[in-house]
């Protein structure tokens, strides 16, 4: 997926645990495989030319895509599984197989808690330690090398963090309304959510819409809190944020 995965699993049995993490980055191979729209024989590559049907792929395809549809009707079409006119799910994709390769490391027998970081992006299953929540440090996208803040999980066995902005990989997020890079205020938007999955695609949605509509739109969103920072280094937050930073 072009990005670095890290994974922290805590109990359970060594040959268990490494099997199951085996099975998790084959899982996550075969993603990419399926997923990748820089590779012309990948299946998404493939639908996206017409030389495969929907149902001729990979069930996941039609989940992931299935997905993407809920994301575009819930943020009213801020995000979207198409860039430059052709068939990218990128945006869902990745955050939908971090959640995926946490649940079944979870899952394993003996395993207390599991944290899985895909390039930045977070989810937190479980708990690292008796009465020791989960913490994770949020990248200041205006003073390399310092934290906007650090997310606590305590008081929820799960979370997920996800950022997305200008300070990784430039100005890569596109404006559905106009195909063209998205031109807002905003240099970061992290999300505080359950799951990956969503986090990473409201965090997409927000950035592309700017501070002001992406913030009242978080507001919104049940069980999500957000970070938002702009070029001027102002700090914008959901109202319940506060009880997430520690």
């Amino acid at each position: 997926m072009g990005t670095v995965f890290s994974f922290d699993i805590r109990g359970g049995d060594p040959e268990t645990v490494r099997a199951a993490l085996t099975e998790a980055v084959a899982g996550l191979h075969r993603v990419d495989e399926v997923f990748s729209t820089y590779r012309d024989d990948s299946e998404i590559s493939r639908l996206g030319r017409g030389e495969l049907t929907v149902e001729e792929c990979d069930p996941d395809v039609a989940a992931v895509l299935a997905l993407g549809e809920e994301a575009a009707r819930i943020s009213d079409g801020w995000f979207s599984t198409t860039y430059e006119g052709r068939l990218d799910p990128t945006g869902i994709v990745k955050g939908w197989a971090i959640e995926r390769a946490a649940r079944l490391l979870a899952a394993t027998a003996g395993v207390t808690g599991v944290s899985v970081n895909g390039g930045g992006d977070v989810q937190l299953l479980g708990v690292p330690g008796t009465e020791r929540p989960w913490r994770v440090g949020i990248a200041d996208p205006l003073r390399p090398g310092g934290l906007a803040a650090v997310i606590s999980a305590a008081g929820t066995t799960e979370l997920a963090v996800a950022t997305s902005g200008t300070a990784e990989r430039g100005a890569h997020i596109v404006d559905p309304r106009t195909g063209h890079t998205a031109v807002t205020d905003l240099v970061a938007v992290t999300v505080v959510a359950p799951t990956i999955t969503w986090a990473d695609c409201w965090a997409t949605a927000a950035f592309a819409m700017g501070s002001r509509e992406g913030l009242r739109w978080l507001e919104a969103l049940p069980g999500v809190e957000a970070l938002l920072i702009t070029a001027g280094d102002e700090v914008r937050c959901t109202g319940g944020l506060a009880s997430r930073l520690g």
